[in-house]
Formats: structure tokens, sequence, C-alpha cells
């Protein structure tokens, strides 16, 4: 009677100290892919949706163009410090620091488009052509808050896709409309994502 054979190339059982430190990295890469959304402020992204719909109808309300851009840039200015100012404090809160890789990813995944639009924004300034202004920004803004978004979840990048779409309708659409469409972007956006943000994942 043959006895089975046993293999010897048969891979040694893995302990249960390496499964627990292979299950405890997934689970942490886990968390850092997807805690960016919840480093973002709800309640700064509020606010910069309210500073925009103030902008929004002081920009309306300018007879010159050199002082309807002011205006925006202005804003742009404001908006830029909320989001710091909110981000870094709301960070600075978790008893428990996580890491900044995914808020980096987001970074990193925004900066091309927002530099692009400033680019073209001094390009389309120099040659008069403001009347694109409105959905360019709208446009590289979305893009920027989809492909930024793609280390988040799935809100972000829904988000910067309505940004795009506004974007796509403001550069088709009379100039009298400008002002309303970025009031609807960069106002009531911010607003409706800033609540479900706060809602769902804290100030």
């Amino acid at each position: 009677m043959a006895w089975p054979q046993v293999d010897s190339r048969v891979a040694p059982p893995i302990s249960l100290d390496q499964r627990a430190a292979d299950n405890l990295r997934f689970i942490r890469e886990t968390m850092e892919r997807s805690s960016v959304f919840t480093s973002l402020p709800g309640r700064g992204t509020i606010a910069i949706g309210a500073t925009a719909l103030g902008a929004a109808w002081i920009a309306s309300r300018q007879g010159r163009p050199e002082a309807w851009l002011a205006v925006w840039l202005a804003e742009a200015c404001v908006a830029i410090s909320i989001a710091v100012f909110t981000t870094a404090r709301k960070i600075g809160s978790v008893p428990t620091p996580t890491s900044l890789r995914p808020l980096r990813n987001f970074t990193f995944g925004v900066a091309p488009p927002f530099l692009a639009g400033a680019v073209l924004t001094f390009a389309l300034c120099w040659e008069q052509a403001t009347w694109a202004l409105p959905g360019l920004w709208l446009l590289l803004y979305g893009c920027g808050i989809a492909t930024g978004g793609a280390f988040s979840v799935r809100m972000v990048p829904l988000m910067g896709a309505c940004f795009m779409v506004l974007g796509c309708v403001a550069l088709f659409a009379p100039a009298r409309w400008h002002d309303i469409i970025l009031a609807a972007g960069f106002g009531g956006l911010h607003v409706l994502f800033g609540s479900i943000v706060t809602r769902r994942y804290g100030g």
C-alpha cells in the first residue's frame, strides 16, 4: 500500500500576527483613500457660497468690465482664504490625526485646472475677451473638483460635473445671464454641497 506523498512546495501557513498586520494595513490605506472628503469644511463651503452670492450681486451692478472683474477676483481671494482657514481648522479639530496624503492628492488634482484658469484669465483679459471668463471659471473649477474628487467619495466628482455643466451653459449664454449663472454655480452649488457635507461629515 503506497502512502500519499506530501508536497514539500506548499507554502507555510501565515501567522496570525502577519495576517493581523496585513488587515490593519489594508484598513489604514482604505481610510486614507476615503478621508479626503471628511477633511473638507462643510460650513466653510457654505460661507464661500454666501460670499459668492454677494459678489454676484455687486458685480451685476458694475458698469465697466474692469470693475466687474475686480469684484470677482476679490471674491476669489476671499474664497481661498476661507477654504484654507476652515480646512486647517477642521483637520486640527480631529481627535485622532489622519494622514495628509489624501488631502495632498486632492490638492494635486485640483491644482493644474486652477493654474490653467489663472493663466487663461490673464490671457483673455489681455485680449479684452472678458465675456468668456464666467464659462472658463466654472468649467475649469468643475474640472479641478472632478479630478481632485477621484481621491474622494462619489459626491465630489458629481459637484465638479455640475460646475462643468454650468460652465458650458455660460459659454453660450447671453452676457446678461453671466452673473446669474456665476451665482448659481459658485453660490448655489457651494451652499448645496456644503450643507450636505455638514450634515453627513460634520462642519
